[in-house]
């Protein structure tokens, strides 16, 4: 999903200071686009924490019903330096990207996007047949200096491990878990040591995860009443812990049941700039980036939106073919040098 805000900040992405027990982070809503503008509530990046392991965006949305609208609408948008993980409880989303991919996500399924040196994707709702609510997380991983230059490419998987418990069920989407006694691995492509999973209570539900004592993690609360390591969590908010445990423990209150998204990985060891929907390393990296996304796109002829400039397929982001709409436009950059912030010590 694009960062449609027409006047994004920039994020200076750290590892973040040192947490002591349950650091809980609250959401921001922001609305994406402008008529069919979609609400989020985005937890990272903020001030008091951008990144948990290398993941480095959250947006949760929903449940937002589509049946009598376009439902979800992002034209052609850039990235680089990142991977989009797309995550559904509900509902369809139809994927378009330069490298040729059409692929349809639901809920248990994995649509996994690598940008690498600069890719260019779109995302809708179906137009026909398409389930009434819409309901997810979209998250982004940052990609390691060793893997800003890789070959963009796009990954789906509809078959992810899944463990079924006394209290619950945990389905893992990217990298590895232990629960239960069982070793739970997804088959999608990683680039750092990192975690990403979906885990339901029953009411009254008791989870106990086996991690790396050397991964942080964090908890998305989707729905209902949930204790993260002995702590409250409300709906909506990221609780984050640093590293140094063996166990997470994840407990439902008695009335209803609870469904939350772990994150975690190993700390990342590179300060990045991010801005709109591009990853890099330096001021720079995002003045190229953009500037080569918007050499790729003119105004339209009408003088409505824009399309394709001649060529287009062939430069660094590639086209997007099928979507109804021309590319976005990037936002204008900000007045300020964008400038990465040393690590806290």
């Amino acid at each position: 999903m694009s960062n449609l805000e027409t006047r994004p900040d920039e994020q200076i992405c750290t590892a973040g200071d040192a947490a002591v027990g349950v650091q809980l982070l609250d959401a921001r809503d922001v609305p994406l686009g402008g008529q069919r503008a979609m609400n989020v509530r985005r937890t990272i990046p903020q001030r008091a924490r951008s990144m948990v392991g290398a993941w480095c965006f959250c947006d949760h949305y929903g449940p937002d019903d589509v049946s009598r609208s376009a439902g979800m609408q992002v034209p052609p948008h850039p990235h680089t330096g990142l991977q989009t993980v797309s995550w559904l409880f509900e509902g369809e989303i139809l994927h378009r990207d330069s490298v040729g991919s059409l692929e349809t996500v639901r809920p248990g399924e994995l649509n996994l996007m690598t940008a690498g040196v600069g890719i260019s994707h779109s995302e809708e709702s179906p137009e026909a047949g398409r389930p009434p609510l819409l309901h997810g997380v979209q998250l982004w991983t940052a990609l390691p200096g060793s893997a800003l230059g890789v070959d963009p490419h796009f990954e789906h998987h509809a078959e992810l491990p899944v463990a079924e418990l006394d209290g619950g069920r945990v389905r893992v989407f990217m990298g590895s878990l232990a629960v239960g006694g069982q070793a739970l691995v997804s088959p999608a492509r990683t680039y750092t040591p990192l975690v990403g999973a979906q885990v339901d209570l029953l009411p009254g539900g008791r989870v106990e995860l086996d991690v790396d004592p050397g991964f942080e993690h964090a908890v998305l609360v989707d729905a209902g009443e949930v204790t993260f390591q002995g702590a409250e969590v409300p709906k909506d908010q990221l609780a984050y812990v640093a590293p140094g445990l063996e166990r997470l423990v994840i407990e439902a209150g008695t009335s209803t049941p609870a469904r939350v998204v772990l994150i975690g990985g190993a700390p990342f060891e590179e300060d990045i700039v991010m801005w709109w929907n591009f990853v890099g390393r330096s001021h720079e990296d995002v003045v190229r980036a953009r500037d080569e996304w918007m050499a790729q796109v003119a105004d339209a002829p009408d003088g409505v939106g824009t399309q394709y400039a001649e060529g287009a397929e062939t430069r660094r982001y590639g086209r997007v073919v099928g979507y109804a709409e021309g590319p976005l436009r990037a936002p204008v950059l900000p007045d300020v040098r964008l400038r990465p912030r040393t690590r806290p010590v």
